[in-house]
């Protein structure tokens, strides 16, 4: 993949600082910009058009899941990474429902930090581990009914499949469909489902009981 351009938006000088020099050492980022909060990121972001943003949840003033959101409004296809030090529910929902792609605990290492920024460049959603044992924990504890039936079989099929994570040409190969069929039924779920992306999608699908991670 080509370089990008990676955007700190944290309040902690320390941490930005730390995570920086890590960032840094990585061939595939281009240059780091950092923001102490979300007003003056918001401010910034036009004129730097990261490739990637690592957004700190708990700020002062505007806080993570409020900017993400006005980010996410005016550049739609902005790729979010939450961060924070606590693996919550409540934080991760937040932050997907508000247009993140992915969620990442601040305690990570640099090798989880470069699978990060892969992974969502690349189009696919991405969780530390803790959380995604979390989520899976949490959400099937819960034992909400499943709500197949807003789905056809055909778009359950094609949201499993998404889960997996393979793209729409892997599952177009796999259903025996044409690309673009696949592309307009991943447009319905997104819109059956309220989501803004495949994590939203994955989080949906786990809810609802259709499909485990």
């Amino acid at each position: 993949m080509d370089s990008i351009s990676v955007f700190l938006v944290d309040d902690h000088k320390l941490f930005r600082e730390g995570l920086r020099m890590l960032l840094n050492q990585l061939p595939i980022v281009s240059e780091v910009h950092e923001a102490s909060d979300g007003n003056e990121f918001l401010d910034r972001v036009e004129e730097c058009r990261p490739g990637l943003v690592f957004m700190d949840i708990n700020m002062p003033g505007l806080n993570g899941i409020e900017t993400t959101a006005k980010a996410v409004e005016m550049f739609p296809d902005l790729k979010i990474v939450a961060l924070s030090m606590f693996s919550d529910e409540e934080y991760y929902t937040s932050m997907i429902g508000a247009g993140a792609c992915g969620f990442m605990l601040k305690n990570s290492g640099i090798e989880d930090v470069e699978l990060c920024i892969r992974n969502v460049v690349a189009g696919y959603n991405y969780f530390s581990p803790e959380i995604l044992t979390g989520i899976v924990y949490n959400l099937n504890q819960k034992n909400k009914p499943v709500r197949k039936s807003e789905l056809s079989d055909r778009e359950a099929e094609v949201l499993f499949s998404i889960c997996q994570g393979h793209s729409n040409q892997e599952i177009a190969d796999m259903l025996n469909l044409s690309k673009r069929t696949v592309d307009k039924h991943r447009e319905n779920l997104l819109l059956k489902t309220g989501s803004r992306n495949t994590a939203g999608l994955v989080m949906y699908a786990i809810r609802n009981g259709l499909a485990e991670i």
